[in-house]
């Protein structure tokens, strides 16, 4: 091979979300969730990209009742459309504890 490095992910058991992140709001919160199951979150303040990516990464994880190291946001750093994933939590559980946050 010509030294290219990869990155690999281990295999472990989880879950990945879709999320289109609006800032600037009062507070942060999942306004909505789409058709598609993109959940819109709002974050409160305006921040540079690396903060609103930190800021998103810690809300989700109060939500989902994680700690922040099992989430990672797997493509969009840099814009407002996110995939990020979840380890150790199945899609029936994330989506439980989503539902259970908007209640």
């Amino acid at each position: 091979m010509s030294g290219h490095e990869f990155h690999l992910h281990g295999g472990k058991t989880g879950a990945a979300i879709t999320v289109s992140v609006i800032p600037g709001s009062k507070q942060n919160e999942i306004s909505e969730i789409l058709d598609d199951g993109t959940l819109n979150v709002r974050l409160k303040g305006t921040s540079t990209r690396d903060k609103a990516n930190q800021d998103l990464i810690l809300f989700l994880a109060e939500v989902l009742g994680v700690d922040k190291t099992q989430l990672e946001i797997v493509a969009g750093l840099s814009g407002s459309d996110k995939l990020i994933t979840i380890i150790d939590l199945d899609k029936n559980q994330v989506q439980e504890r989503i539902v259970k946050h908007l209640a």
